[in-house]
């Protein structure tokens, strides 16, 4: 696994149950996610120059640990698959300081075309970087 994520848990991410809220695990999760795809190539510049992009169109998130305010959390990223368009891919979520495992989420995106709104397939360079990380 990679290491994809780095922050901390703010109070205005804690619902009234004194603990960070489901919707900030999942924005966690979501930069995490953006930090893979540049692994793999596709960039913030790739999607410019290519008018090209990505839709999450799968999701699991399971919860095992209570992330409370002022909590070091960090993602760490694997692939799981990879085909013509789509990418299915894993992070765990630790509380950086104790290794514990906090919450974890399975994901899989499209590639798509921007200009037309449908998926497309990725360029070669995704399968390769895919396979360079051993995945």
């Amino acid at each position: 696994m990679i290491e994809t994520y780095r922050g901390v848990v703010r109070p205005h991410h804690l619902d009234h149950m004194g603990h960070m809220n489901v919707q900030w695990y999942t924005a966690k999760f979501d930069e995490a996610t953006w930090h893979f795809f540049s692994l793999l190539g596709l960039t913030n510049d790739y999607f410019k120059a290519e008018m090209k992009g990505m839709a999450a169109v799968d999701q699991h998130t399971k919860y095992i640990a209570e992330a409370l305010v002022g909590d070091l959390l960090l993602c760490r990223t694997k692939g799981i698959s990879v085909d013509s368009k789509a990418l299915k891919f894993e992070h765990h979520m630790f509380n950086a300081e104790t290794e514990k495992l906090v919450a974890t989420t399975t994901l899989v995106g499209l590639h798509l075309d921007r200009e037309i709104r449908k998926s497309c397939p990725f360029p070669a360079f995704v399968a390769e970087k895919f396979a360079e990380h051993g995945w």
